[in-house]
């Protein structure tokens, strides 16, 4: 690496990364799209991120105890195993309005697992430094 593409690196790097919000608006009707927010957010919990999960619509199944176990998707990483590094790591929370339609509680869901509505949602992704992907 030479001396000016050193220069242009960012000193920021190594700094502990930026909060990201990951809303997931899918559920196994698309599995590609939803294996992609859980393995993002896995990833960047397991490389030091503050990471907060939001399951919306179909997507808040798959904090149901047994859902993301019976999910499969070939060639990638067991749903389960991915939504429970976020939770270690970080938050996983269902959109409280989608619970509500679905009849779910928070004892229905995973260990772990919040319900909280949209102001909780919007105070998230307007933290400072907040990053947030929506799939």
């Amino acid at each position: 690496m030479s001396s000016a593409t050193e220069s242009a690196t960012p000193a920021a790097s190594s700094a502990t990364p930026r909060p990201l919000v990951i809303k997931c608006t899918a559920g196994v009707e698309a599995p590609e799209k939803v294996n992609q927010a859980f393995n993002v957010a896995a990833i960047a919990a397991a490389s030091g991120s503050h990471v907060s999960l939001w399951l919306t619509g179909e997507a808040v199944w798959l904090a149901v105890p047994g859902r993301a176990e019976a999910f499969e998707l070939p060639h990638a990483a067991p749903m389960a195993d991915l939504r429970d590094s976020v939770l270690a790591a970080g938050s996983l929370t269902v959109c409280s309005q989608c619970a509500l339609r679905r009849g779910l509680t928070e004892s229905d869901l995973v260990e772990g697992t919040r319900i909280a509505g949209s102001a909780s949602f919007v105070d998230e992704v307007l933290a400072p430094d907040a990053q947030a992907l929506v799939y």
